[in-house]
């Protein structure tokens, strides 16, 4: 086969409105705008599901939640099925991770007393780490400790060292406190230089002629805490940003639908009712988005100054995005496109450059990396290839929805709503008209985008017809995919079949 080089990168909870090539009012990401005229910038990209591990599972493995059923942070990732590193391994290439994939290993195969089964960042199967660095960062903090700094006794503290100590981001000063740490130091500077560093030697060794390098980025920004380094801290004056959109109270907002009141109810998801302390903690998120673009600029330039840029399949996604403040929330859950919506960038040796305005998901990532380096994508992925998208721009016979997924088992809500463990989970199928929210055992929502792309107002009650519509489409999704994948896998296995590509494209139900 003809190599080429692989690297798909991860920011963590990065809204797919923040980029300036998106519109927004205030963010500013040249170095990702310009990587967005030279590839293919998709602007309706959605994870399939929240928080990290589920949506990290269903972009790494190509599967719904509801098949390989990974739900929640902790939750192990079954073992039987392949994702795109082992696909690659498989292959002949090496896929090395510098940061995390968030996976819970499949514990049977592990002894009990193994340390993996007390963390759940832990590493995907066919993955080697050169740098494992989530909530623990022990390869940074020597770094750090080596040029000087003194750090906080807890590992996950170093990411909110901030420069006054004890004082929070949300102060009465006209900019956030920044990163007691050099914008050359920080955890995405870190990594990117790790990553460049990997590269250049890979590239000088004789036993690697001919082969292609395989990289996982997974960045921990702009994930909170929020604490942005100097100057980024201070790159949004707080009055120019957006206010929040949102009711008029939190009561208000929880008004919408039970479970949003429930779990407006826990404090450290609900938004700030202060405007100035909110706006110091979105000022610092934007900041941290500013500081990955500088490095994604300056990861770029250097693979072109290498000559490796030409031969070099680049993917800049996200796992989830952020609430921010909007409907009263903070961090990712529930079923606003907040939460859902998530950049996504593709530049490859065939890459036409355009903008694609059809719905995509993550699962189509896994099959898309498969497709780019004629490799047949296992049968087990629920997405599909957006090759046809990346050479022409559109494809006529495509999805004309979303659909994602949340469970919020072992939540407070759960426990509040008084439901069974099966009952706390939610649908969505989402299209250019309306959004349709499905609860097990809870009233339904459904929102009319045309005329409230906010999703303030859910209209259920009084389009019985229209929730009618959207419920038996998003039923057809489910019986169209649910299961299938393992009835698939199963036959594989038992025909000895390794061709397991599929040809049926997602069609529109």
């Amino acid at each position: 086969m003809t190599y080429t080089n692989v690297i798909l990168i991860t920011a963590d909870q990065w809204r797919g409105d923040c980029l300036s090539s998106m519109g927004h009012a205030v963010v500013k990401t040249p170095h990702l705008d310009a990587l967005a005229k030279q590839g293919m910038q998709f602007r309706k990209h959605f994870a399939n599901a929240v928080p990290c591990g589920p949506s990290r599972a269903s972009l790494h493995t190509g599967l719904y939640l509801h098949n390989h059923r990974s739900g929640t942070n902790g939750t192990p990732l079954d073992d039987r099925f392949t994702n795109w590193a082992q696909e690659l391994r498989n292959r002949d290439y090496d896929p090395v991770l510098f940061g995390y994939t968030h996976t819970s290993p499949d514990p049977r195969n592990i002894p009990l007393d193994d340390p993996r089964l007390k963390n759940d960042e832990g590493i995907l199967p066919g993955i080697r780490p050169i740098i494992d660095m989530g909530t623990k960062c022990p390869d940074w903090r020597r770094y750090l400790q080596d040029k000087g700094y003194a750090l906080p006794k807890i590992e996950g503290a170093t990411y909110s060292l901030r420069e006054t100590t004890g004082q929070t981001a949300h102060n009465d000063s006209q900019t956030p406190v920044p990163l007691a740490i050099d914008k050359a130091h920080t955890d995405t500077h870190f990594l990117t230089d790790k990553v460049l560093s990997y590269i250049d030697s890979f590239r000088g060794d004789s036993l690697n002629a001919g082969k292609g390098w395989c990289v996982h980025l997974s960045l921990r920004a702009p994930h909170p805490p929020w604490v942005a380094a100097q100057p980024y801290h201070a790159q949004y004056p707080l009055e120019s940003l957006p206010a929040p959109i949102r009711k008029k109270t939190p009561d208000d907002e929880g008004d919408t639908h039970p479970w949003l009141r429930e779990h407006l109810a826990t404090p450290r998801v609900q938004s700030h009712e202060d405007i100035n302390k909110h706006r110091h903690l979105q000022a610092s998120y934007y900041g941290l988005m500013s500081e990955v673009d500088e490095n994604m600029g300056r990861m770029v330039e250097t693979l072109k100054n290498q000559g490796e840029w030409e031969n070099t399949l680049f993917i800049f996604t996200s796992d989830h995005g952020e609430q921010m403040g909007d409907h009263w929330m903070y961090g990712k859950a529930g079923f606003f496109d907040q939460s859902f919506h998530i950049p996504l960038i593709i530049c490859s040796p065939t890459t036409k450059p355009g903008l694609c305005d059809q719905f995509t998901e993550h699962v189509d990532i896994f099959p898309t990396i498969m497709d780019l380096l004629e490799i047949p994508a296992p049968r087990q992925c629920d997405g599909y290839s957006l090759v046809n998208q990346l050479t022409a721009s559109q494809l006529h016979d495509w999805r004309d929805a979303v659909n994602f997924e949340y469970d919020f088992r072992h939540s407070p809500s759960e426990n509040q709503l008084a439901l069974d463990m099966e009952e706390a989970c939610l649908n969505v199928v989402r299209d250019d008209h309306y959004k349709y929210v499905h609860f097990a055992n809870l009233p339904e929502l459904l929102f009319d985008l045309n005329s409230d792309p906010d999703e303030l107002t859910n209209i259920a009650p009084e389009h019985p017809e229209i929730v009618a519509k959207y419920a038996k489409k998003l039923l057809s999704w489910r019986m169209k995919t649910t299961d299938r994948t393992l009835t698939h896998l199963q036959v594989s296995r038992d025909l000895g079949l390794t061709d397991m590509s599929r040809a049926d494209p997602p069609g529109k139900m």
